[in-house]
């Protein structure tokens, strides 16, 4: 494993323990929102079956599960620990029969190509150094014409409010967010991942390369988060 990747593991398995409530305070529960949206994006037939990559603990899938009754959701994690929190809570919204959780690598899948009609992955694409390996499994995973949707954090693009949004997001989220998060680092790293990750146009381009077609954004709460969408061509 290389370092990054261990690193990143390491603070996930870490934060574990109070990931959701550090989103939802720190995004005064916007993040909830964001991924219901996500999820009601999403043209489903009645049973299908989705792929929800760096699931975490599983909130993703189960706004799908929520707003899609004939969905089966597969997600896969790095973090144990992160997927132990997922089932806990997919057995408590009663969606255990629904969401299997299992602990696998993104750039690697093991799972049949062209298995899935859709695709998610929320704020966590940015976390994986090798991008197009990624988005490469996405593409052999999903059927001919499966939909791919990739949610990340960015900032606004109004000038006045993206450099107001700079501040909180700099100077005040990191510090806030590492001491709810008992680390020195969790969200320093959140903030200069954020700002490594490729424009909206660059990373448009980069799932083209990777054979998507009909791409396009959709931008969410001014452009503070961003849901990205690409077809397999059939």
């Amino acid at each position: 494993m290389a370092m990054k990747d261990y690193q990143v593991k390491r603070m996930f398995e870490n934060i574990a323990f109070s990931y959701d409530f550090q989103n939802s305070f720190l995004s005064l529960r916007r993040d909830s929102y964001w991924r219901r949206v996500m999820a009601q994006c999403l043209r489903l037939p009645g049973e299908t079956l989705v792929l929800d990559m760096a699931t975490g603990t599983g909130e993703v899938a189960v706004e799908i599960c929520s707003h899609h009754p004939g969905a089966r959701v597969i997600g896969v994690d790095f973090s144990p620990k992160m997927l132990s929190m997922g089932r806990r809570k997919a057995k408590l919204k009663k969606f255990d029969s629904r969401i299997h959780l299992t602990l696998a690598d993104g750039r690697k899948l093991p799972l049949k190509s062209s298995s899935f009609e859709a695709a998610t992955i929320a704020f966590g694409i940015r976390n994986i150094e090798e991008r197009d390996q990624a988005l490469r499994e996405f593409y052999r995973v999903l059927k001919p014409g499966g939909q791919l949707l990739i949610m990340e954090f960015d900032i606004p693009d109004d000038p006045l409010l993206g450099t107001m949004y700079r501040l909180y997001f700099d100077y005040l989220l990191p510090p806030l967010g590492n001491w709810l998060s008992r680390t020195n680092y969790a969200y320093s790293y959140l903030a200069s991942s954020v700002h490594d990750f490729p424009t909206e146009q660059g990373f448009l381009e980069e799932i083209g390369r990777a054979g998507f077609t009909s791409l396009g954004i959709k931008k969410l709460t001014y452009g503070i988060a961003k849901i990205f969408r690409g077809i397999k061509s059939a």
